[in-house]
């Protein structure tokens, strides 16, 4: 992955002394007090409660975080590979009207002319090839393509 404008990213090092600040202050604004034995408040049994109060802060640093990464535009990289190849145009018109339901060639003629139309499409490794079906009115069925499990 690129970024478009990656100077941005040192801005993440501001999180540092602002979750450096937090703790500071979290650490200052609870209540304390001396005891000779700490036994009886042994802190096993944290409650949830005592963890969920630093969420809001955990989700705007979250937030300040993907912000400045949005900032600096992530940009996926490609691999393209130009290649020429040799190969024509071919566009398939394939009738799919009622008559071609005769059963002069077997199964029909619908199921003949897919099946030659498979064969043809398998010898021609480099051309690109569309499919226009017709019954009274025509339909691009498949455009112009050289994937050719389509």
């Amino acid at each position: 992955m690129q970024f478009a404008n990656p100077t941005y990213l040192y801005l993440l090092l501001i999180l540092a002394p602002l979750i450096a600040w937090y703790i500071v202050r979290m650490s200052k604004t609870q209540a304390s007090f001396k005891l000779a034995s700490t036994h009886a408040f042994n802190s096993k049994n944290r409650g949830v409660k005592t963890y969920l109060r630093h969420l809001p802060f955990a989700l705007r640093m979250m937030a300040v975080a993907l912000i400045i990464v949005v900032v600096a535009r992530p940009q996926a990289v490609d691999s393209w590979e130009e290649s020429e190849t040799q190969g024509i145009d071919i566009v398939l018109a394939l009738d799919v009207s009622g008559s071609m339901l005769a059963q002069d060639l077997q199964p029909n003629r619908l199921e003949a002319a897919k099946k030659v139309a498979a064969e043809f499409i398998t010898d021609r490794k480099n051309d690109n090839i569309g499919l226009v079906i017709f019954a009274g009115e025509s339909f691009t069925e498949c455009p112009m393509t050289t994937d050719h499990k389509v």
